[in-house]
């Protein structure tokens, strides 16, 4: 039982051979009466009790090879190292045993041989307690004493070549619900989707595959030039829906569409936040033995993955089986245990269902991740990453399994990849309001201390930084224009304040640069650390990561830092939670994904309880200005979200983001920011976007920022993307000429 039995606790009793009272020595006390005791004192032989401790001590960490080792000679004969590991595994493993404690008793000594009474109590799943007493013969080789084994040294019962075997009964798994009641993942009969290209209707053929999109979240576009480039008699598969909407489709006619029904633990709308629910396998030869101690059958399907994984005892339920001793000849001598089954329970996420979906075609054609929480309570609302995975695939049963499984595994953008906890991103410009809040709270600045943000910074002795204005400026005349916009000319002279809503560089390299220089050099690392980076979240049922905020060594590293980038690295989570913080006067809550569990009988065994982990060290009034400025960067016609964000009907508050990547040119779009004012008579949430190597968080995360708050508060998306020419159809992949894109 490696990695799971443990010595609870090891009562040896070592009578020392050879004491006597006239030597000053004493004799241990014997256990309880019902075991053997001593018939023959000697005093010329080694000490039989520390062999059978080792014994029993290697039986419970299983290691069965150092068992072996001090079996006699004979015994070795008898039976090989493996075949004696196997009858050992394969009992606890029917025993349902994971933990092993033992007693050892005073021996009976000989000359050459001593028996050696002990105990042994096996903890098991299915049975509780199981206590024998027995007895162990030793005989002396060359000066040591070696065990003579035999079967009934594991259970008396197995003496005679009998063995274990067990009934076992495996409850249905759970369910697993958004916090509405809407299932995510369910026993249910699903329809495995694909197209017969002999039999494709070529007139409907954008229908058809536009309707695949919806239900599955494949690109349509992609899907029929497949198709085309097929030719016939070829079985494209594609994903996996419900009956309900496999009978829909069949009922639309559609020439050529191939379902395949089976009835298994199904994923609904092709995974629904497929990262945080995770996925189930069969139970894998290596961790074979790990489950069978824990009463399961070996046969089920495990969480191993995401929610499925982290709460795996509720939604596998409680196994239950009987237990019998059968002889060599099949027939049962004794029953040893028997006990029910308990039915699982379910899992209710805070996830909004209807939200996930849309927070995740938001995403559609993008690598990148939204975050959406509850501004004043932590609750997670949606939690998308992009590209996402269908679970359903892992299932055999699937017609779709042994195709896309492999393309799954394979696919270079990493679709398992939980972007949202795990990603971890230098944070661009939006890390400006933490900035602004160190300057702030240094002394040394005030909301109206104003700076002439221009082109150039020139602060530093061995470099020229210059502002997203200038590189603006630069396109247009590359392009035969003028700077003569507002975003290809320098912001001017700014307050504090108007230098977060513009997103003025040079004023916030100034400030990391001014700290460092007045002996505060961590003043911002610090800030940043307050704000919950660096460090993980506490979000349970989820894997994540800590990001990355060190303290700047050098001027250069300090203006980096200043404006997010350098070593900073921060996740998305961490991004939603600290703008959630801004958003409700200071308070972190720690992010939770568990709404409720439910017991079988109805009973809630766990519930949503909002846990306060921390608070912004900003005084009241500094984060007032903080929250106006934030405002200003989507009401101000000068903000930097204003042409993206500012005609939306939501009072909200902002920040962009432009982070460099690792491939020169393909900066990450980010945008984060809340929701205040209860509108619509909703709570206020916060929501923070990036997009991988996309370009300007203003051209591509501030519109998806929008379309998660229209379907957070209407239901669905009300506009399109500016490079959509509906909706999931992609009109260009390059902002349109024209438009101005103010933003770092």
């Amino acid at each position: 039982m490696k990695g799971l039995l443990r010595i609870g606790w090891i009562v040896l009793l070592i009578v020392l051979a050879g004491c006597s009272a006239g030597e000053g020595g004493g004799v241990q006390p014997p256990l309880p009466t019902t075991l053997p005791t001593p018939v023959v004192r000697v005093t010329s032989m080694p000490q039989a009790e520390p062999v059978m401790a080792a014994f029993l001590e290697a039986l419970s960490r299983d290691d069965y090879s150092a068992m072996y080792a001090l079996l006699s000679s004979a015994s070795q004969q008898a039976i090989s190292s493996e075949e004696f590991a196997r009858r050992y595994r394969e009992t606890l493993n029917e025993l349902s045993a994971y933990e092993v404690h033992f007693e050892i008793g005073q021996p009976a000594l000989g000359t050459s041989m001593v028996q050696v009474p002990f105990r042994v109590t096996y903890r098991t799943t299915l049975a509780g307690e199981i206590t024998r007493q027995m007895v162990a013969s030793l005989v002396n080789e060359q000066g040591q004493w070696r065990i003579e084994w035999n079967d009934g040294l594991i259970l008396p019962e197995l003496a005679g070549g009998n063995r274990l075997a067990r009934d076992c009964q495996a409850p249905s798994r759970g369910n697993i619900y958004d916090r509405f009641g809407q299932p995510l993942v369910s026993t249910a009969e699903a329809i495995a989707l694909g197209i017969d290209t002999a039999n494709v209707n070529l007139d409907r053929l954008f229908d058809l595959t536009l309707e695949l999109s919806r239900l599955t979240g494949i690109d349509s576009q992609t899907l029929a030039n497949r198709v085309l480039a097929s030719g016939p008699g070829w079985y494209i598969p594609v994903g996996t829906t419900s009956r309900q909407e496999g009978q829909r489709l069949l009922s639309r006619g559609f020439s050529g569409l191939v379902i395949s029904p089976y009835t298994s633990r199904y994923y609904h709308n092709s995974g629904i936040a497929s990262q945080t629910v995770g996925y189930t396998l069969s139970i894998s030869p290596e961790m074979f033995d790990v489950y069978k101690r824990k009463g399961y059958c070996g046969n089920e399907r495990v969480g191993w993955a995401g929610i499925e994984r982290a709460r795996e005892p509720v939604l596998a339920g409680e196994h239950g089986g009987a237990l019998y001793v059968i002889n060599p000849q099949g027939q049962v001598v004794t029953t040893l245990a028997q006990k029910e089954s308990r039915p699982a329970g379910d899992v209710y996420l805070t996830l909004d269902k209807n939200l996930q979906f849309y927070a995740q075609q938001a995403l559609a054609g993008f690598s990148g991740a939204v975050v959406v929480l509850e501004r004043d309570t932590g609750r997670i609302l949606a939690l998308a990453s992009s590209p996402g995975f269908d679970p359903n695939l892992f299932n055999p049963l699937n017609r779709n399994h042994a195709e896309l499984l492999p393309q799954l595994f394979n696919d270079p953008r990493r679709p398992m990849y939980n972007r949202a906890t795990q990603g971890q991103y230098p944070l661009g410009s939006v890390f400006k309001v933490i900035t602004f809040a160190a300057a702030l709270e240094s002394g040394l600045y005030l909301p109206e201390t104003e700076y002439d943000c221009q082109y150039q910074f020139t602060e530093l002795t061995d470099r020229i930084l210059y502002d997203w204005t200038w590189e603006r400026c630069q396109r247009r005349l590359s392009a035969g224009e003028e700077c003569n916009t507002s975003d290809s000319r320098p912001s001017g002279l700014l307050t504090l304040k108007e230098g977060l809503m513009r997103s003025c560089n040079p004023y916030f390299w100034h400030i990391g640069l001014d700290l460092y220089r007045n002996q505060r050099s961590g003043d911002i690392a610090r800030m940043a650390r307050a704000f919950g980076l660096g460090s993980l979240t506490g979000l349970d049922g989820v894997d994540e990561e800590p990001g990355q905020i060190l303290e700047p060594t050098s001027e250069l590293e300090a203006t980096n830092q200043a404006i997010g980038q350098g070593d900073v690295l921060v996740t998305p989570l961490q991004v939603a939670r600290f703008m959630a913080a801004i958003g409700n006067g200071s308070l972190l809550y720690r992010p939770k994904l568990i709404e409720k569990v439910v017991a079988a009988d109805g009973q809630v065994i766990e519930s949503f309880t909002p846990e306060i982990v921390g608070a912004l060290p900003i005084r009241p009034d500094r984060l007032q200005a903080l929250q106006e400025a934030m405002v200003e960067v989507i009401r101000n016609r000068r903000g930097t979200a204003n042409f993206r964000i500012g005609s939306a009907p939501f009072p909200a508050a902002g920040k962009t983001g432009t982070a460099e990547s690792n491939i020169p040119g393909s900066p990450h779009a980010w945008f984060a920011g809340y929701t205040f004012g209860n509108y619509r008579n909703k709570p206020d949430i916060a929501v923070a976007v990036v997009v991988e190597y996309a370009g300007e968080g203003s051209d591509y995360a501030a519109p998806i920022f929008r379309r998660v708050l229209e379907a957070y508060y209407f239901g669905q998306p009300q506009a399109l993307y500016w490079f959509e020419s509906s909706f999931g159809v992609t009109r260009t992949p390059t902002p349109l000429g024209g438009i101005p894109t103010p933003e770092p």
